[in-house]
This record gives structure tokens, C-alpha cells and sequence, in this order.
């Protein structure tokens, strides 16, 4: 059985991953830290659990086998780089941390101390995801032109989002580094990494943080990518288009069908959306079983961070940004 503590109930996933851990077979939750204690103190009551008030003491507790970090962003590179070094596997709320640097030592650590990181990129694993990645790799859309991806909410117009995430010092941002990574990589995984990216926020409620976000990604090949991003819209469904020099494929929350139009086609098509693959915390659980890695995830999860930092850079001085 594999031990696992809950680093903070900061995060709006912290109880969504505390049930993951109590779900799984192989697992089981034996600790709390928080960085407010009372709050945590309450979790791990209700848990039945340890509450440790010192952090260091719980990463030197050699019956803990890994941890699952949901503190603010800011938090991260300390949490994770200190989890490492105490040899405990991590499990982590995206971002892996909010600036290229602090992800290159945390990264940097986990190899070092052979831990088993996965990052939460839940989207990776979604059926509609895995789909679309066949079509790409069938070449059934041709060069691809442009994808644009979004998701959106109304957690800041309507008051249902924790107010500590409208705060830019812990959260390294609004509405992109939040709600906005999941597009993000998803455009990068269909895609690949632009040559440059340009961003444009909007302060609707005027937080301290964006609230409204578009950052397009420009290709060397004359793609264009569009991701779109907000804590401010009511009836917004998650998109994904990809369009191809042969043929286009759509998906959306509004209908939950993925269509299909390619090559003589003289209508879209429904196309089969496959079952879910395994959950990254299953595979995170998988990965310290087997002694293997989350590559792919952790390379996704890595640029991640490049283009949020690239983005938030572009919208503050107001220019596109090189990578």
C-alpha cells in the first residue's frame, strides 16, 4: 500500500485528489500538512489522519511514501524540491510551478532523487484527446492551419471561485494559468511548440489577475494557434477545433460529439469517441509500481509553463514573445 500525505486543501481539486487516493485500491491517505493549520487540522479530522503542522517533520517520516501538492503556486518549487530530497513521489495540481526556472530545479530534483512526479493534465486522457491524436497521426487533416481550444467559466461573475485565486502573488496569474492550461497544452499536444506567442487579457471584475485571456501561438509553417480563457462567461462550452489543408474535426461540451469533415466528405461525420484512458493519478500510482516515468506528461506539463510565462509576459509589455 502506498502512503500518501495531502500538502494543502488550498486548491479547489485538493478534496477531488484526496478522494482519488481514498478510491484506489493501492493507495491511502495517512497525513495532512497545510500552510493554514487550522484548515488543515479540520481535514485531516475528518480524514481520521495526522495532522503535521511542520512540514519537514512529515517529509521525515520514512512511512510516508508520496504526497500530493495542492498549495498555492507560489509554494511549489519549495514544496516539491523538499519532497524530493526526502525521496517521497509526487503527485502535483498543474501548474508544475508558475516560471521556467523553478521548473527546471524541481525537475532537476525529481531525477536526482528518483521520485516518480505526474503532473494533473486531465484533459491528456480524455477520450475526445485521444481521438483526435489518431486523426493526426492517420494524417487524416493534412498540414495543420490552426487549432483553437477553449474553456471558460463564471467563477468571478458569479462569486463561486475561492477568492484567494484572484490573487497574482500566489497564483502566478488569473484566468490563463489556471482554467486556461488545459487548452493551452491541449494545443501545444496537437500542434507542437510555437516559434512565438502574443497575448491579450481583460480585467472584466477588475481583480488583480486576469479574469478574460487570449494568447495565440504563430508556427514557422504559417499555423496559428488560439487559446481562449476566462472566469467570466456563463454559458461558455469547452472547444476544440483543428483544422488541416484536408479536412477539419470539432468537438464540443455544447453537444459532447466529436465531427469530422475530410477530404470529399460532402457532410460532417460523427466520429467514435473512445473510452477514457487511465487517470493521471492512476498513472502516477502506476509509474511508482513499476519504476517507470511520466515522460510525455512531464514534457507536456514543462512547456506548459513556457508558454503561460511567454503569455503573461506578451500581455505585459504588450508584443508578441519569442520561445
Amino acid at each position: 500500500m502506498i502512503k500518501v500525505a495531502i500538502l494543502s486543501y488550498w486548491h479547489v481539486h485538493a478534496q477531488d485528489y484526496t478522494n482519488d487516493t481514498l478510491n484506489h485500491p493501492d493507495t491511502e491517505v495517512v497525513a495532512v500538512w497545510d500552510e493554514i493549520p487550522e484548515r488543515g487540522q479540520k481535514k485531516a479530522a475528518e480524514l481520521g489522519v495526522s495532522f503535521y503542522e511542520d512540514l519537514h517533520e512529515l517529509f521525515a517520516n520514512p512511512d510516508i511514501d508520496g504526497v500530493v501538492i495542492t498549495t498555492p503556486t507560489v509554494m511549489h518549487r519549495d514544496v516539491m524540491i523538499h519532497a524530493a530530497e526526502a525521496g517521497k513521489h509526487i503527485f502535483t495540481e498543474k501548474v508544475i510551478a508558475s516560471t521556467n526556472d523553478e521548473v527546471d530545479q524541481i525537475v532537476e530534483a525529481v531525477k536526482k532523487n528518483n521520485v516518480k512526479l505526474t503532473v494533473s493534465l486531465p484533459r491528456l486522457n480524455a477520450g475526445y484527446t485521444l481521438a483526435i491524436q489518431q486523426l493526426l497521426a492517420d494524417n487524416v487533416l493534412g498540414d495543420l492551419t490552426l487549432v483553437r481550444t477553449r474553456l471558460s467559466h463564471d467563477g468571478a461573475t458569479q462569486g463561486w471561485l475561492p477568492d484567494h485565486f484572484f490573487g497574482k502573488q500566489e497564483c502566478g496569474g488569473g484566468a490563463l494559468i489556471d482554467l486556461g492550461c488545459h487548452p493551452v497544452y491541449l494545443a501545444r499536444l496537437f500542434m507542437g511548440m510555437p516559434e512565438s506567442v502574443s497575448a491579450n487579457y481583460g480585467y472584466v471584475t477588475g481583480k488583480e489577475v486576469e479574469d478574460n485571456a487570449v494568447t495565440t501561438f504563430r508556427y514557422s509553417h504559417g499555423g496559428v494557434g488560439i487559446v481562449e480563457a476566462g472566469f467570466v462567461n456563463r454559458f461558455s462550452p469547452f472547444v476544440i477545433e483543428v483544422h488541416g489543408t484536408l479536412g477539419s474535426v470539432l468537438y464540443s461540451t455544447h453537444d459532447e460529439k466529436l465531427w469530422l469533415r475530410a477530404g470529399d466528405d460532402k457532410a460532417w461525420q460523427e466520429v467514435t469517441i473512445p473510452a477514457d484512458r487511465e487517470t493521471a493519478y492512476q498513472q502516477w500510482v502506476a509509474h511508482i509500481q513499476q519504476d517507470t516515468e511520466a515522460t510525455e506528461n512531464i514534457g507536456l506539463a514543462v512547456d506548459l509553463t513556457r508558454l503561460v510565462q511567454a503569455s503573461n509576459q506578451s500581455a505585459a509589455e504588450d508584443r508578441p514573445v519569442r520561445l
